[in-house]
């Protein structure tokens, strides 16, 4: 029978208990407390410690929501990797929002405590899921000294610079076809009452233009200049490869979802912390653009049977005013957010196709850094077949995992879909595992360390 030994403290780390080696343990413990930050942490560590501590960064939390420590993706994982052996470790962070430059020294102080009450693990592993992945790739390159491989799930891998670059591009391109005069605000705002008010304005006029058969085709131009998938959620019926009418409205939904929070109230947080505008669309050819995303053919057949011109609206979005940057933003995007590609030890990425948060093809901005940088060899990227953001199953899960540490174990990778379909299944045998051969687009507008 587990004993769970509940520690809330909040006393600073140079306080804390002397820690007995991780093998002197005797029962299951489960600690929870504050760090000098005033970060939450949370720790598991079983009695069968099996030498594994994995570090877990959690997705984004917006401002005013709550923030408890995560050291899991879910219950589910948790079970399995403590009856396994593992000790899962993670905080809050101290702040909600785009806290990057809090989430890494916390997480890093976070394994510090585990080694101070626990002792040195014989391995450490940095995971974490949609931001978290974004958290888990920059300890990977910035502190690689601390771990011996990391999984990034979800993961904002293209970047902050590349993340709201391509955020401002399909609300840049709805502002200018269905409300030029509007003077909706797309970035600079002054404050989140500013920010909110300009993303339902936006929205009220995406309403309605979702109503005809034009306004449906534009919005499907403003998706595929995100590569919003038309089959991004499991509750939507799924379209046939010419089915443009229900990846459209599929996508609609998606594009709402992506100005009520995401492009206009998270923006300004961020842009809080970087002290302006820290993205632009100057000198961008959406043209090009369009020509390259995987949905060109829908956005054209849609044009079509509204009767539209693709190209007049082109033409609308080349002389439309642009947005530029404050360029002490962009030096602050690229100081605390922005991936290089640098890795030192493995790294395992898995995404799920059908992501509109964080379109699959961020994986294909995170390929082209590590390439750049000479750390191809060292990255691995496998796909599921899913819609959602993270709707990984237990054992997808897990089987990434376990596919890291054989590459750990082993010096090979072994990240075919039938190798990681087969450990999904060991891991979950009541949930089909869906890994299948996959090769994402290029991303929109790719930004990283080694140029943009």
């Amino acid at each position: 029978m587990r004993i769970r030994l509940a520690l809330l403290t909040t006393a600073c780390l140079s306080l804390a208990a002397t820690a007995l080696p991780a093998q002197a343990a005797t029962a299951d413990t489960h600690l929870e407390g504050r760090l000098p930050s005033g970060a939450a942490y949370v720790m598991d560590v079983p009695a069968s410690f099996n030498g594994t501590v994995l570090l877990y960064s959690h997705g984004y939390t917006p401002a005013g929501a709550p923030n408890p420590a995560q050291n899991t993706p879910g219950p589910a994982a948790r079970d399995t990797l403590l009856a396994e052996g593992y000790a899962l470790i993670g905080s809050s962070y101290a702040t909600n929002g785009w806290a990057i430059t809090e989430a890494v020294p916390d997480q890093l102080a976070t394994l510090d405590l585990f080694t101070q009450k626990f002792g040195s693990a014989r391995r450490t592993l940095a995971w974490g899921t949609s931001y978290g992945g974004f958290v888990t790739s920059v300890l990977a390159e910035r502190h690689a000294g601390r771990f011996d491989g990391s999984l990034s799930m979800c993961g904002l891998v293209q970047g902050g610079a590349a993340n709201w670059n391509s955020t401002l591009d399909p609300v840049f391109a709805l502002r200018t076809l269905l409300a030029p005069d509007s003077g909706v605000r797309l970035a600079g705002f002054a404050d989140q009452a500013e920010a909110v008010a300009a993303g339902k304005a936006l929205t009220s006029k995406v309403d309605a233009a979702q109503r005809s058969p034009g306004g449906r085709a534009r919005i499907a131009l403003a998706a595929a200049l995100h590569n919003i998938p038309g089959y991004n959620d499991p509750s939507q019926t799924r379209p046939g490869p010419t089915d443009f009418e229900t990846a459209q409205a599929n996508q609609y939904a998606a594009v709402r979802g992506l100005l009520q929070l995401p492009a206009f109230s998270w923006r300004q947080e961020a842009e809080s912390r970087a002290g302006g505008n820290p993205s632009w669309n100057t000198g961008v050819d959406y043209r090009s653009m369009l020509a390259r995303s995987p949905l060109y053919k829908e956005v054209t057949e849609l044009y079509k049977e509204a009767g539209l011109s693709l190209r007049t609206d082109l033409s609308a979005l080349d002389r439309a005013p642009r947005i530029a940057a404050d360029p002490s933003a962009v030096r602050w995007m690229r100081n605390t957010s922005v991936l290089s590609g640098r890795l030192t030890d493995p790294q395992l990425n898995i995404h799920t196709t059908g992501d509109a948060l964080i379109p699959v093809q961020s994986e294909s901005a995170y390929r082209r850094a590590a390439t750049a940088a000479g750390s191809a060899g060292l990255l691995r990227q496998a796909y599921v077949d899913r819609p959602g953001h993270c709707t990984f199953t237990p054992g997808e899960t897990l089987a990434a995992l376990h596919t890291l540490e054989h590459r750990l174990d082993t010096g090979r990778w072994d990240t075919s879909p039938g190798a990681l379909n087969s450990r999904a299944e060991a891991a979950d045998p009541t949930a089909e595992p869906r890994y299948l051969p996959y090769r994402p687009a290029a991303y929109p507008r790719p930004y990283d360390l080694g140029g943009s």
